[in-house]
């Protein structure tokens, strides 16, 4: 994959983020180097290799919840742009 100036501003604008030319070079070079090591993955025998799932043979391993202090609703409920005194309100964004 080559990586061009129309491609840079591509990912920018997706990622609505803008750069200045020096940047957009560190960028170009940063993406080049990243698909030259894909590159150099896609070039490994991975005959036998068992895909690997999770990097240890741990599964689901969860803290315990502690308890900790908690805010009065009205507290809660003071920087909330829209509220009813006892939840906060929100657009409907689903319609029928």
């Amino acid at each position: 994959m080559e990586v061009t100036e129309a491609l840079i501003d591509k990912l920018s604008k997706l990622a609505r983020l803008s750069f200045n030319e020096q940047e957009k070079a560190d960028i170009r070079s940063d993406l080049e180097r990243m698909i030259g090591f894909v590159d150099q993955l896609q070039a490994l025998d991975l005959t036998g290799v068992e895909p690997l799932m999770h990097m240890s043979e741990d599964e689901n391993v969860w803290r315990n919840d502690i308890v900790r202090g908690e805010i009065p609703r009205q507290e809660a409920l003071s920087n909330a742009p829209a509220h009813d005194e006892q939840f906060f309100t929100v657009p409907k964004v689903i319609q029928k």
